[in-house]
Parts: C-alpha cells; sequence; structure tokens
C-alpha cells in the first residue's frame, strides 16, 4: 500500500479539512438521484418470468459481493418496468438504502431498477466519479445519513436531503487509488471469512461424526438421542451436575463500565463457548455484597435460559468468581464429564435438539432450571471424552486465530476510510 505522508497542502471546508486539490459537491452535482418503487404485485404480467433485477434493501443486506450486487431475490418484467415508470440504471450505478434500514450501499453490475426503500444514484459524469470511490464514501457515513432521516414508523432518509449532502470531489486517478487500495483489504477480509466458513463446516462435521460416533467404536445401541457406541452411558444433568441460576441487580442498584473486582457476566457477553470481555460490566462493592452468592468459577459451564436460550459455555480463568446474570444458569459440581466435553454437547445437535423441545415457540423463550435437569447426555469414559475435546478445542483454536486475523483487518479497513476517503493522508500515484 503507497501512502504519501500528511503534508500542509489542505484548507478548510463545510466537510472538514481537505486537500487543497479536491473539491466539494452536493450528490446532486454529481449524481442523478433517482427513486424507486414496487410494482402492483397482483399483476402477474408484472412479475412472472421476469428477467429485470429489482433490488430492494434486503438484497443490498445480503449480498457478498464486496462492494457489487449482480442479482435481485425477485425480479420483475420489462412491461413493469415500461408501466410503473421505473428508472432502469446502468451497470455502475450505486444503490443506497434509504429506509428500513438506511445505510446499505451496493454498486450494480448489470442494469437494474428498485424499490421505495432505496435511492439510485447514476454518475452524471464518468470523467470525474468513480462508483468504487463514492460507494467507500457512503459506507463511511452510514451514521451520519441514518442521523439525517426522519420519520415516526421508520427512519427514511428523503430524496432532497440525500441530493444535498455534500461530498468531496478528489481527482478521478486518486479516487480509483484509494477505491483500489480498500478493495485490496476488502478481498482480504472476505478470503479469511471464507476460510472462517469453511472450518466451521469442518467442526460441524467433527461434532456430528466424535459425540455420536466417538473414536474408534465398532457397536453401537439406539437410545432417546439417537445412535451412539454400545460402551457409552446415557446420563440426565442431574446425574452429573448441580444446576444453579443467577441472579439479576437488586432494585435500586446499577451495574458499571468502571472497572471493578466483581465482573457480572449477561448473556450477550456469551460468545464462541467462551466470554467476550470487550464489553464487561461491573458491580461496585454495595452492590457485590448483596449477590456475592450467586458467581460463577472458570470449572463451571453457563447456559443462558432467557431470550437466546441454550447458549452454552465455559468461564475463563480470569474471570473465576465473576457474577453471573438472572438469563443464565450455571452447571457446577461436575462428576463423571469433562466440563469442555460438555460445553460442547449442549452446542451441538443433541444439546440443542432437547433444549428447544423444552423450550418449545413461545414469544419470549425461557427455559427452567428443572427442565435443565433433564437433558440427557452421552457419556464416554474420561479418556476418551477428553480426547474427543482436544480434537474440538483444536479446531477452535485455528477459528479464533482467524477471527482475530479478519478483526485486524476490519479495523486496518476503518482507519484507511477515515485517512483515505477524506484526505487526510494522500495516496502516492504513479506518474
Amino acid at each position: 500500500m503507497d501512502i504519501k505522508e500528511n503534508s500542509k497542502n489542505y484548507k478548510l471546508t463545510e466537510i472538514g479539512r481537505i486537500p487543497k486539490e479536491w473539491g466539494v459537491k452536493k450528490i446532486i452535482d454529481v449524481f442523478e438521484v433517482q427513486t424507486g418503487t414496487t410494482p402492483p404485485t397482483k399483476k402477474q404480467d408484472f412479475w412472472e418470468n421476469g428477467q429485470v433485477n429489482w433490488f430492494t434493501p434486503s438484497d443490498l443486506s445480503k449480498s457478498n459481493e464486496l462492494l457489487y450486487i449482480e442479482n435481485s431475490e425477485r425480479k420483475i418484467t420489462e412491461k413493469a418496468l415500461k408501466k410503473t415508470n421505473l428508472t432502469l440504471m446502468p451497470s455502475g450505478s450505486i444503490i443506497l438504502s434509504t429506509r428500513a434500514p438506511v445505510g446499505y450501499v451496493a454498486i450494480i453490475k448489470n442494469n437494474a431498477t428498485f424499490n421505495q426503500g432505496c435511492k439510485g444514484l447514476i454518475i452524471k459524469n464518468k470523467s470525474n466519479a468513480s462508483p468504487e470511490f463514492y460507494a467507500y464514501y457512503l459506507l463511511s457515513k452510514k451514521k451520519v445519513l441514518q442521523n439525517l432521516s426522519a420519520g415516526s414508523t421508520f427512519k427514511e432518509l428523503a430524496k432532497n436531503t440525500l441530493e444535498n449532502f455534500l461530498i468531496p470531489l478528489p481527482p478521478l486517478p486518486e479516487q480509483k487509488k484509494i477505491a483500489e487500495i480498500l478493495s485490496t483489504v476488502d478481498r482480504a477480509i472476505k478470503k479469511v471469512d471464507k476460510t472462517i466458513k469453511q472450518t466451521q463446516m469442518v467442526k460441524k462435521g467433527l461434532m456430528q461424526e466424535l459425540l455420536t460416533r466417538g473414536i474408534g467404536h465398532k457397536e453401537f445401541k439406539d437410545t432417546e438421542i439417537g445412535r451412539i457406541p454400545k460402551e457409552w452411558t446415557l446420563e440426565k444433568m442431574l446425574e452429573i451436575a448441580d444446576v444453579k441460576g443467577g441472579k439479576r441487580i437488586p432494585k435500586g442498584h446499577k451495574l458499571v463500565k468502571t472497572k471493578t473486582a466483581h465482573p457480572y457476566i449477561r448473556v450477550v457477553d456469551f460468545k464462541n463457548m467462551s466470554v467476550d470481555k470487550s464489553n464487561l460490566l461491573y458491580l461496585n462493592s454495595e452492590t457485590y455484597k448483596l449477590i456475592k452468592d450467586y458467581t460463577i468459577s472458570s470449572n463451571d459451564i453457563y447456559i443462558s435460559i432467557a431470550g437466546s436460550v441454550g447458549i452454552a459455555g465455559i468461564i475463563p480463568q480470569e474471570l473465576n468468581g465473576a457474577n453471573l446474570t438472572e438469563n443464565a444458569a450455571k452447571l457446577c459440581n461436575l462428576n463423571k464429564v469433562k466440563k469442555e466435553f460438555l460445553a460442547y454437547i449442549l452446542n451441538s445437535p443433541i444439546g440443542q435438539n432437547q433444549i428447544f423441545s423444552f423450550v418449545g415457540k413461545a414469544q419470549q423463550p425461557k427455559l427452567a432450571l428443572f427442565r435443565i435437569k433433564k437433558i440427557k447426555i452421552p457419556l464416554p469414559h474420561l479418556p476418551e471424552q477428553q480426547k474427543i475435546a482436544e480434537i474440538l478445542s483444536t479446531v477452535d483454536e485455528r477459528l479464533e486465530l482467524l477471527r482475530k486475523r479478519k478483526e485486524k483487518l476490519e479495523k486496518v479497513k476503518k482507519g484507511l476510510m477515515n485517512d483515505l476517503l477524506t484526505g487526510k493522508k494522500r495516496v502516492k500515484l504513479e506518474a
């Protein structure tokens, strides 16, 4: 990545400090802004065998093609296009979602149109505007665009507001170079993301194999939870662990962001069979004294019991003795079972199917403690449990490294967008 150091050749403008060679324009100066609509859905000849892409915010949210989008979930016919006066946007145009929600951005690969949840931006003069640069710029201004939106039922970015939104106008070669740099980082992120998904599939297959067939077994038996090795036993949770609930914050007390000696673990902190420490909240000493008996140790398993039910995992050593939310339970005093093996079982279809059969389809799912005690766990001998857990842990360690790599690249991209799209740092152009 070839980036020049900052220089003094800047000027103050309505959008902040930018390089003196850059201009400031309204979106309407650079783009034609088009609105979309939905052709009448009852007219079959508007939809049946449609060949024209008709994009919605949902399509933009699901796109896997970096900045570009190629196909819409639903398509309309040429007749619908003509009868409803929809604008057929040329390839290379930008689509921006402007309601429910505001801020998804994509560049169309082929001519297309869109619904009323989006606005279309058609470049007026290709000699001074790169769609990639402005797609990245709009993405970087997502929160600003959301704050400019209005509405009581749902927020919507008005056409007039978008047209008058101020944007920088760097020289075209610089726009293209900036977009090229950001695209390089995006491709690296996508490559890591693809590897993560592949590794997750490997883990899923290993869990299915190891947690139902074990290692080296030749004889199997049918049980209430499916076929398992003949040597394994089937135990209810109450036979291998005590089940105890967490505790809510007493009335009148609050969690604090300032780090204290008493972390409080919430369901939102449960992540990847461990605890995400990035947004932990804490108890002050006065609050802790009131609920000090509701802690969880690094020898226990957590399991969420309200809202997002059935998330299970292990407490890191550094959070040993933390307080546990009332929306989770702990499985403690384990016997005949390794904590790692039990966590994998609970996260596998064996555990999840049982959990959701207890919860049912309630609007606000809740898993009662007495039901957790009824969950049936297939148990190999301890050495086999250990071996299975080690194999799966190796895959999890690989996944964690990949997630950290992705997170690092995303931080790099965020920093580059902040620096390059504002001209804070200049790219070096080839002579």
